[in-house]
């Protein structure tokens, strides 16, 4: 049963009073209500649950709870709203919202249930409809995991059928007229006489009305937004400048500050030294930051920066490991038993077939390093503690995290503080963290009446990153004539949800389901086939990057399939195909042979490499073609498939499959985030650097609707990049990449 089937009237309430002249209609789950996040604004007495429509005097605005930071979710749910409600979206005002556990994210858990995606079996899908459970429990307004479009299908339509149904029977009432007699169009009722009544007209009649128990969705064929490239409402801010992200924010008498805290990182700060830099231009002053470094206060971002490179810290050192070898040591130490994470897969009888096949058993050893998010827009968050109040302007990930944790540290009630979530100059995972926010509480706590930004510096930001942990993979591989009969896959990395959710004060009990992730879940039928994740202990934080685990994990299974084809003298195309008999994950690897010309002749020097990777229950396929030239390899083209399920707006699919494509080929290329002496030595994008613009190949993308549900796209672009790549190397140049970052082995132009 889907979540449509139990969506019923009771799950919506609308508002039963004017705002500021409006009506709100919220879509909301009855029987455990979370409180209203607008309710303090209403007038006394007045109702109002969950809303994502308001209209007043003013016209219409959506709320689209998610985190808009260049992925164009900001305009893809207003739109779901918009498509029911029966208003264009380009003339609708959209706001993020306050945060709130009436915006929870259902979807966010659902990847972390032990059973594949090509399982759609009503046991696989009980499994998941419960994972709703506890995200309800958890209340967590979160945009991450390819979720947002999955979690807001159904219920924000849902919202704005239900908006439409009262503007409906309001419009009945006010002409005396049966609602069927009544259609709406761009915002308004229509009566069959052609009278037309604005939406602004009837919302506080519409707050009045009683529903009826059930509100249908509109069928597909009558989708006129929905399904079509829909222009990005805040495409002429962005390319205009006048949008605001966080950095952007300016209060009245504003101060600005940097932080410096500990480069050993999660050590404490013995005692600094801040005599030079207190006597610097412009400083005002030098807080300090719990236990963990200094801030420093000045009348620009610029002279923070420059007094806070003179202050004399005495820093204590971790303990976990001091280098990069040492990390990867402590990934080899941890394939034992007492480690073992999981084992989601375990077919067949691999012993006995690796067994018998003794020496001609494929071994194959693959790693990955930490990489930084690197976001363009640097941490940043501004503040200011006034009359028991607090104000915090930021971009986040987690809007109710931020309150909880602004609450904590400042120590005010929530109910007395604001968020307000701007634009994110890129997330990726970074601002699911909490640390730029709390220091700028910290901040404007011990400067109360002053607002105040607080900016890290490009060196603070890369250097106190959480990273994309390291991982080291093991594999075990038998092919039988030209195929593959037996695959044991080890990996071996920190776990990402025990650091993450650790940092936020959660303990998540069991196996973290990312260590695996784009392991055991692949769609590949092998008779003797294991997977086992082994979990490093903690040590140097580590958290979600763009596509987590499946982000190294697709890069080490999709790179050994292509060595086992190699070895067995097979197509790897072919050999996959064989493989697989879930359909829609073959048709996107046919299609995407098929936009490539697989198997043509290919030029002296030239190379195609092809991965397959199911992530986020969306199977994607790439094939990259390299030039092997005397400076180097140049990536040309890329060709990618993936199947979305339902595709929203193929313009903006197309949109984030090329740009995961790009962010993971920089990975592979040169991403890399090394230690020494417990300290990260990469500082800006002179050591860490992305792909540029003469590097970009050309990127050619078809999106196809094969799959069983709709499917978020912000991630699963990412994973296949990198082993597309590494396979398109050995086919221009006999050389393997069983390593990443990928320039420490090969020059590229």
């Amino acid at each position: 049963m889907s979540t449509l089937g139990k969506i019923t009237r009771r799950t919506f309430v609308i508002g039963s009073a004017a705002i500021t002249g409006g009506v709100l209609f919220g879509v909301y789950k009855y029987k455990q209500p979370y409180p209203n996040p607008l309710e303090k604004d209403l007038a006394q007495g007045d109702t109002a649950l969950t809303p994502y429509v308001l209209i007043n005097a003013n016209g219409v605005t959506i709320i689209s709870p998610r985190a808009e930071m260049g992925q164009g979710v900001k305009t893809t749910l207003a739109a779901l709203v918009a498509e029911e409600l029966d208003v264009d979206v380009q003339n609708v005002k959209i706001e993020h919202g306050v945060p709130s556990n009436a915006y929870y994210n259902a979807a966010v858990l659902e990847e972390g249930v032990p059973f594949p995606p090509q399982d759609t079996s009503s046991t696989a899908q009980m499994a998941r409809d419960f994972m709703h459970v506890p995200a309800k429990f958890f209340g967590v307004q979160v945009t991450g995991g390819s979720s947002s479009t999955v979690d807001a299908f159904e219920k924000m339509r849902m919202a704005g059928a239900t908006a439409r149904e009262a503007l409906l029977l309001a419009a009945s009432a006010k002409l005396n007229v049966a609602k069927n007699a009544l259609s709406t169009d761009n915002g308004e009722v229509i009566s069959k006489d052609g009278q037309r009544i604005a939406y602004t007209e009837l919302a506080s009649l519409a707050a009045s009305v009683e529903l009826p128990n059930d509100v249908k969705l509109k069928p597909k064929s009558e989708w006129k937004q929905i399904g079509r490239p829909i222009p990005r409402v805040d495409m002429v801010e962005k390319c205009t400048g006048t949008a605001t992200f966080g950095i952007d924010v300016l209060q009245k008498d504003m101060l600005y500050a940097t932080i410096k805290v500990n480069p050993h990182l999660g050590a404490k700060c013995h005692a600094f030294d801040a005599n030079n830099a207190a006597k610097m231009k412009g400083v005002k002053a030098i807080l300090p930051l719990a236990d963990v470094g200094a801030a420093v206060v000045a009348t620009n971002t610029w002279y923070a920066f420059k007094a806070a490179e003179k202050i004399d810290f005495d820093w204590a050192k971790t303990e976990y490991a001091q280098t990069t070898d040492e990390l990867f040591e402590s990934a080899i130490a941890a394939f034992n038993e007492e480690h073992q994470d999981s084992q989601n897969r375990n077919d067949g009888d691999v012993d006995a077939i690796t067994g018998a096949a003794g020496d001609t058993t494929i071994h194959r050893e693959y790693r990955a390093p930490l990489l930084a998010h690197a976001t363009m827009e640097p941490m940043n968050a501004t503040a200011i503690i006034k009359d028991g109040q607090l104000d915090v302007w930021v971009g986040t990930q987690m809007p109710t995290y931020a309150l909880s944790e602004a609450a904590r540290v400042s120590g005010i009630e929530a109910q007395n503080i604001r968020i307000h979530t701007t634009y994110l100059g890129g997330g990726f995972g970074r601002r699911l963290e909490m640390d730029f926010i709390i220091y700028a509480v910290m901040v404007a706590k011990q400067l109360e009446g002053k607002p105040v930004k607080v900016t890290w510096s490009r060196e603070e930001d890369m250097t106190h990153d959480s990273y994309r942990p390291f991982a080291v993979a093991r594999f075990k591989g038998v092919t039988q004539g030209k195929n593959i009969s037996a695959l044991d896959v080890q990996v071996s990395s920190p776990s990402v949800m025990e650091s993450q959710m650790g940092r936020l004060g959660v303990s998540l009990p069991g196996p973290d389901s990312t260590i695996v992730q784009a392991l055991w879940d692949q769609a590949y039928t092998i008779e003797n086939y294991r997977v086992t994740g082994y979990r490093v202990p903690m040590g140097i934080p580590v958290s979600s990057w763009r596509s987590v685990g499946a982000s190294q994990n697709g890069f080490f299974n999709e790179s050994m399939i292509d060595e086992l084809a190699i070895e067995a003298n097979a197509d790897p195309i072919e050999m996959r195909l064989s493989l697989i008999t879930h359909q829609p994950t073959r048709n996107v690897l046919e299609t995407v042979a098929k936009m490539a010309n697989w198997g043509r002749d290919v030029p002296e020097n030239h190379g195609l490499g092809v991965a397959l990777v199911t992530s986020f229950g969306v199977p994607v396929a790439e094939i990259v073609e390299v030039v092997n030239t005397p400076r180097g390899i140049k990536i040309v083209n890329v060709y990618v498939a993936a199947d979305v399920g339902i595709a929203i707006d193929s313009r903006n699919i197309e949109a984030q499959l090329i740009s995961a494509v790009n962010f993971g080929l920089a990975g592979a290329m040169m991403g890399e985030i090394t230690l020494l002496d417990g300290k990260v030595q990469q500082t800006n994008f002179h050591n860490y650097d992305a792909i540029r613009m003469h590097q970009a190949p050309v990127i050619h993308t078809k999106i196809l609707e094969n799959g069983e549900r709709i499917r978020g796209i912000g991630e699963p672009g990412t994973p296949p990049a990198a082993p597309a790549l590494a396979n398109a190397i050995y086919a221009a140049t006999g050389l393997r990449m069983r390593e990443m970052p990928f320039n420490k082995h090969i020059q590229f132009v």
